[in-house]
């Protein structure tokens, strides 16, 4: 038995390497994105025609990942410019004739539906490695402001969907880019004083949706039954799936229906009612390793470009983690962010494996200090 497990070892490590895959990347992915496809199906009450739908997006995500691995960094790096203009050109095209529910974010092709937001959750990082690649390091003055116009443009153009969840994710990405770039101390907290003091500014061109958001978040026992119904509500979820769950297929705040947008934004919830805190401790593990190994190929690579956005990218994606889960257990507002492999839907599943594609193909081809 265990020569057998040795040789299958042996042959997945051999393919993975041929095709430029990290492993050790790839299985705590396909291992998290299996639990999203179970909870799905739980929380759908064994809606086999959503898993299906998920399970070819993931289909299609892998196919992207492995796609991405094969090209060299420097063509992403040549390409960078382009993308990030025809997505900023996307953006706006949005804002003319987007299509949506409670906002305009889609770009309906008739044959494809997308929403160009999720792209510059990659496209972002990509042009500030790209900018900082033959800058030198720590950067100067005027480097720092131009690669904050870098993020400010499509920040804003998000903001007007209106998307100010994810243009503030697409925000943080972007200092994160800057800070790995080598910014002093002195400038990041001069530029968080500045940006605490246009807060007021943003309360004022907030919808009163996000502004209800803001409110409940400080005090959801002020409406119970109104606009701090679903976050209380999530929290009853949470707190009855106990230490060991009540087992799949047996959750009932999300099957009820007490539960908001358990396969997107709160499918940590439903998860966390059916497998318990061991089950969270398990899936936030798997989160923390992929982060740690993706900063190892960071702190691995030997140019600006590989150091930046593989870092940058890996930082974002447990960003992306932490600001889900505190959303749903009341340390944070409700920003509609998805749980990254889990959450239910195209764009975002498609950008996440193309995400760790670019990572990996940085890893297998470029010279690395030591394996």
């Amino acid at each position: 038995m265990i020569d057998y497990l040795e040789t299958n070892r042996r042959r997945f490590s051999g393919i993975s390497s041929l095709l430029y895959i990290d492993a050790k990347l790839f299985v705590p992915i396909v291992f998290i994105t299996f639990l999203g496809l179970i909870t799905i199906y739980s929380s759908s009450s064994g809606d086999i025609a959503l898993v299906i739908k998920q399970f070819t997006r993931i289909v299609i995500g892998v196919v992207v990942m492995i796609f991405l691995a094969q090209i060299n960094p420097d063509n992403l790096k040549l390409f960078a410019p382009v993308l990030y203009f025809t997505t900023i050109l996307l953006l706006i095209l949005v804002l003319l004739f987007g299509v949506g529910k409670s906002a305009d974010r889609w770009l309906d092709l008739y044959f494809i539906r997308f929403q160009p937001s999720e792209l510059m959750k990659i496209f972002v990082p990509l042009m500030l490695a790209t900018y900082y690649a033959d800058k030198p390091l720590p950067p100067r003055t005027k480097y720092i402001f131009i690669a904050i116009a870098i993020v400010i443009v499509p920040v804003l153009l998000i903001m007007r969907q209106p998307d100010l969840g994810t243009a503030l994710l697409i925000g943080m990405s972007g200092a994160i880019a800057i800070l790995l770039a080598g910014m002093s101390l002195k400038f990041f907290i001069g530029s968080s004083i500045s940006f605490a003091a246009l807060i007021p500014i943003l309360w004022m061109n907030m919808h009163s949706y996000q502004k209800q958001r803001v409110i409940t978040f400080f005090n959801p026992e002020s409406d119970p039954l109104g606009s701090g119904y679903h976050l209380m509500q999530s929290k009853i979820a949470l707190g009855s799936g106990g230490f060991f769950g009540k087992g799949l297929l047996n959750g009932t705040q999300s099957k009820l229906g007490f539960v908001p947008e358990h396969s997107t934004d709160f499918i940590f919830t439903a998860f966390g009612e059916e497998f318990g805190f061991l089950g969270i401790l398990i899936l936030m593990s798997l989160y923390l390793f992929i982060a740690l190994r993706g900063l190892s190929i960071s702190i691995k690579a030997t140019d600006n470009f590989g150091r930046i956005l593989t870092g940058t990218l890996s930082l974002t994606i447990f960003l992306y983690v932490l600001v889900n889960v505190g959303m749903v257990i009341g340390f944070l507002p409700v920003v509609g962010a998805p749980l990254p492999f889990m959450s239910y839907g195209g764009t975002s599943m498609v950008t996440l494996f193309a995400t760790f594609g670019i990572i990996m193909s940085i890893k297998s081809h470029q010279r690395i200090l030591r394996k």
